[in-house]
């Protein structure tokens, strides 16, 4: 069981910050996994009242803080006609509806967990991670980067035209997936995102053979980049499923999330 010494409600941004670089102290989210570790926190922040729970359409982006609720993210209707309703599949299996009221997007995006629905959708889109003192950042380069103490302040997608879609396999309705597929086709790219591998989700980009077939072709464009996605994806196993076993998903499901695009049309 977690204890914690002091609450402390942020009054600004830089408050939170030079709190946040004391290893004793934590960000509070939503604080469904911090609550399950076992160490002390001497001071947890809230973030309440300087990081926006608000998810904010513009021309050519969204806009969503950091303490957007994850349930939020799923109900949102333009973020779902954007994504042909790929955020919404990717949100509705995580646990219920009540946890889903509570955990953030900023808590989901910061700890980069293998077993990460969110973080696998996100990466197919064109997803950038404002920082507070470092800037924005991709969130590809972000997932990569090693933990530190700088403070998420919005994840912001841009509206580039795309088509997308997302499966998942789990072997009961709200529990971890054994194994995520987020699909994005753009113009100049089609890229397969595979989540809880089970470690944290990674990014294959189409070849150049691949690239090379056109959308009509959807039964060879599938089954050529489902066999990429099964030599390149990288695999192991836990108490949910083998290694081998989630590469053949990998394969399956890549294949599935192709055709679900191709077929159905996608968006855009």
């Amino acid at each position: 069981m977690i204890t914690i010494r002091k609450y402390v409600r942020a009054e600004s941004l830089e408050q939170a910050y030079e709190l946040n670089q004391k290893r004793t102290n934590r960000i509070l989210g939503g604080m469904l996994w911090m609550k399950m570790s076992s160490n002390t926190v001497q001071n947890v922040i809230d973030l309440t009242d300087v990081v926006s729970a608000a998810i904010i359409e513009e021309e050519d982006s969204f806009v969503i803080g950091a303490m957007t609720c994850l349930r939020a993210l799923e109900t949102h209707e333009g973020l779902n006609r954007y994504t042909d309703g790929a955020v919404k599949e990717s949100l509705r299996h995580i646990v219920g509806v009540q946890f889903r009221n509570v955990a953030t997007v900023g808590g989901s995006v910061y700890g980069r967990f293998g077993f990460s629905d969110v973080l696998t959708m996100l990466l197919a889109l064109d997803t950038y991670v404002e920082l507070y003192r470092g800037g924005v950042v991709p969130l590809e380069t972000y997932a990569e980067m090693p933990y530190d103490t700088d403070i998420i302040v919005n994840i912001i997608i841009k509206k580039t035209a795309m088509k997308t879609a997302y499966v998942s396999s789990r072997n009961t309705k709200t529990d971890f997936p054994v194994l995520a597929c987020a699909v994005s086709f753009r113009n100049d790219e089609k890229r397969v995102v595979i989540g809880a591998r089970p470690q944290k989700a990674m990014v294959i980009q189409a070849e150049d053979d691949v690239m090379k077939l056109s959308e009509e072709e959807a039964e060879s464009l599938s089954e050529l980049l489902a066999a990429q996605v099964y030599n390149q994806v990288k695999t192991s196993s836990n108490m949910r499923g083998s290694g081998e076993y989630r590469r053949h998903l990998a394969k399956v499901l890549t294949k599935r999330a192709c055709m679900q695009i191709l077929k159905e049309g996608g968006k855009n």
